[in-house]
């Protein structure tokens, strides 16, 4: 099959494009660098005519307010290329408890694509992921000071992007689920446990001071960012920080 993998040159999406052609398939990556704008429309109808699926790793540039707007777009115009060129299956990357955290713009961002793909009359799949282990550094960037970094209690099931890469792929090259799949990594921790693992792993010597009202987790109310029914990915964090 020919995918176009919109994104296709960023973390996950350049990893799937490796996978899809791994697997015998043709994926095309696309992106800005590549000429193709979700934005402005330029180079979309070139890029996913002849495509049996659209995958869309594309992401907003910020998380806040101005992310809804962007998914609204990049959405729109995607959708409208993909009906054009005959599309048979859309796919696309969101997050395992999306649903449940309302106070957040970027949440409530990704919710929204979701619903625009739903409605978008071609058959579709959704692969929610819990948080990406390669994130660690920048969660704990945001509430850094000095010798502290403070992190929420807020339960955190990591997985690699390698593994949702893998997820990804081999969704995109199944019949289209109409529908949702969630995937996570195999181990639960809080986030401020999280941070103490990383920080000792690589030798640093900074305090997680565990803060319920620190950065951008501290708005996620028990463990919706968890779900012990998903779909498990293979690695582990300790395996994985090693």
């Amino acid at each position: 099959m020919k995918f176009a993998v919109i994104g296709g040159t960023g973390l996950i999406g350049s990893q799937v494009v490796k996978d899809l052609n791994a697997a015998g398939h043709e994926a095309v990556p696309h992106s800005k660098s590549t000429g193709v704008d979700v934005i402005t429309g330029q180079g979309l109808d070139e890029a996913v005519a002849g495509a049996d699926v659209v995958v869309n790793l594309t992401n907003s540039p910020t998380f806040d307010e101005a992310s809804p707007a962007f998914f609204q777009t990049s959405m729109d115009n995607l959708i409208a290329a993909a009906r054009k060129g005959g599309v048979g299956h859309f796919v696309i990357l969101s997050i395992v408890g999306v649903d449940q955290v309302p106070e957040l713009d970027y949440y409530r961002a990704k919710l929204l694509q979701e619903e625009i793909l739903g409605a978008g009359q071609i058959p579709y799949s959704i692969v929610r992921a819990t948080q990406f282990m390669e994130f660690m550094d920048a969660a704990m960037s945001w509430t850094a000071d000095g010798d502290t970094v403070r992190l929420p209690a807020t339960p955190i099931q990591p997985i690699a992007a390698k593994d949702v890469a893998a997820a990804v792929a081999e969704v995109a090259a199944g019949t289209p689920l109409n529908g949702i799949r969630n995937i996570g990594g195999p181990d639960v921790f809080t986030l401020d446990e999280l941070g103490r693992i990383t920080l000792s792993h690589k030798g640093d010597k900074r305090t997680v001071v565990t803060d319920p009202t620190a950065g951008m987790f501290a708005a996620v109310k028990g463990d919706v960012l968890t779900d012990k029914d998903a779909h498990l990915a293979p690695t582990h964090y300790t395996d994985w920080l090693s």
